[in-house]
């Protein structure tokens, strides 16, 4: 089939469903391609790539709508779109049709199948499609560049002959895609950034980061169920909003950069940064939200704009983030739309089979042979496991913790004291048939593996390196024996315990030079 993708007629509208890249991959599944002329200069893919890739480039929307049998976009269809539609056509672009109701009528009207990017499920399965995933992430790394651009300061601190500089602090509300873009962003420019979500699951993520959590006091009445909403924070509790809030107003006017990414499915954004908080900032803070589009997690938020509050406080509600990125974006956005071809072209025959059985077809269908399918049932497998609660850990008064001591004191010297008597049991039958000469040495081995096993195991675990692993507890303990036999009279002994120094030096000797150049490996310069 034809495949083609128009010029974007959105107002500020950069990307392109398709780049020259991911037409040579549509030609591999059977497909040919076709392009409206001009539609990827923007995001800076000339007609002469599109031509050298193989592409059909048309002059104008009308020829290729005509042109093309699946039609793949960027942004929803317009109404002046839709009615160039033909029956049994197919339109694949974000389409968000629980706000688009009458588009999608109209899309159905004309027999048209509509294949929404937005509605893709989020399953494992499903990732390589998930074009909000891809235009969330460029969305988060590009609103920390804004937020910087805007703030005036350094965000790492800074000691120089001319003064000291401070960090500058970050807040992400909201760990989803978007959010932790933005932490991994921030966190390696050098700022001191906090996170907060919904879900507590996601802390273990934030930190690995290198942001900490904020954590909040509730009870599990209160927590929202993450694994009902496919991954996506779901609404929360009167009482879990109260307390949230009242963090955030605790945190406030030590925040020099806030950035919120909270929404919530087919809902408005959440009102989370207030204007009484936007009034505690510094002057100079900034306040990126990336739910403008839905209303805003701010009070203050101005769709489209930046304005500046009378307290000096900057707040950028632009909602084409990824579009400033239209290179990258399009890049990633066209891979999403190639994958979900390749899942309707299962034979790579160039035939579309729009398989209503697929988890993942049937969840971003919207309209299809004259229907209307959304919205879709859930999908067969979940997108979280539904996991049971954890029990809280009982806290043990002083007293249950001192008879926790006592008691584990006790159990190990009855260990130790049984050891050492069958020990003793041990020694005394090996001394009553074993020679003298062999006694001899038999003490020096024992003494050798208790020595060397005290060198090691007195080091914390944590701090093992090669320098300190088990085999250098077993090179010890032979190099211990051998020293000590090392200047016997026998002849083989001596060449033996020599042998023996040798090659357990190599060990030892050849394990503190990794560690130092492993140490090395993490010293600045």
């Amino acid at each position: 089939m034809k495949i083609g993708a128009p010029k974007e007629v959105f107002e500020g509208e950069a990307r392109v469903a398709m780049t020259p890249a991911s037409a040579k991959d549509l030609q591999k599944l059977g497909h040919s391609c076709v392009i409206e002329t001009g539609a990827g200069m923007l995001a800076g893919f000339s007609d002469a790539a599109y031509k050298e890739a193989g592409v059909e480039v048309v002059k104008t929307a009308a020829a290729l709508f005509k042109a093309a049998e699946v039609i793949v976009k960027v942004r929803p269809p317009t109404e002046t779109e839709v009615k160039r539609l033909t029956e049994g056509q197919t339109v694949i672009s974000f389409f968000y049709p629980g706000q688009n109701e009458k588009l999608m009528a109209a899309a159905n009207a004309k027999g048209a199948s509509v294949i929404a990017m937005d509605m893709v499920p989020r399953i494992s399965r499903a990732q390589k499609m998930d074009a909000l995933s891809s235009m969330a992430n460029i969305a988060g790394y590009r609103a920390v560049i804004e937020a910087g651009n805007n703030f005036g300061r350094f965000f790492t601190g800074q000691v120089t002959a001319a003064g000291k500089v401070p960090p500058a602090k970050v807040l992400v509300v909201g760990a989803g895609v978007a959010g932790l873009a933005a932490i991994g962003t921030s966190t390696s420019l050098g700022a001191i950034t906090y996170a907060f979500d919904v879900r507590p699951e996601v802390a273990e993520q934030i930190e690995s980061m290198g942001a900490e959590f904020v954590f909040l006091e509730f009870d599990d009445s209160e927590l929202p169920d993450g694994a009902a909403t496919g991954g996506y924070a779901p609404p929360s509790s009167p009482e879990f909003q109260a307390k949230q809030l009242a963090k955030f107003r605790e945190i406030a006017p030590d925040m020099d950069i806030v950035i919120t990414t909270a929404l919530i499915p087919g809902r408005p954004a959440p009102k989370l940064w207030t204007k009484d908080m936007v009034e505690m900032m510094k002057p100079g803070s900034v306040v990126v939200d990336l739910a403008a589009e839905r209303g805003g997690n701010c009070d203050l938020t101005v769709m489209d704009e930046k304005i500046v509050t009378d307290n000096g406080v900057t707040i950028i509600g632009y909602t084409d983030f990824p579009s400033r990125m239209a290179a990258q974006s399009s890049t990633l956005y066209s891979n999403n739309i190639r994958h979900m071809l390749a899942d309707l072209t299962p034979e790579k025959d160039g035939v579309i089979d729009h398989n209503m059985e697929d988890d993942v077809i049937r969840g971003a269908t919207v309209t299809h042979k004259n229907e209307i399918t959304f919205p879709p049932p859930p999908p067969k497998v979940q997108a979280i496991a539904v996991q049971a609660k954890k029990e809280k850990p009982k806290e043990l008064t002083p007293e249950e913790k001192r008879a926790q001591d006592v008691a584990a004191f006790k159990k190990e010297t009855r260990n130790q004291v049984a050891l050492l008597s069958v020990g003793a049991v041990l020694l005394l039958a090996v001394g009553l048939v074993a020679p003298a000469s062999f006694m001899q040495h038999f003490i020096v081995f024992v003494l050798a593996v208790f020595v060397g096993f005290q060198v090691i195991w007195g080091v914390a675990h944590s701090l093992h390196t090669p320098l300190m692993a088990v085999t250098n507890a077993i090179s010890s303990i032979i190099i211990l024996g051998a020293l000590t036999q090392i200047g016997s009279g026998s002849a083989l002994v001596v060449i033996l315990a020599a042998l023996a120094v040798f090659m357990t030096g190599i060990n030892i000797f050849g394990g503190f030079l990794v560690t130092r150049r492993m140490l090395a490996m993490f010293q600045k310069s």
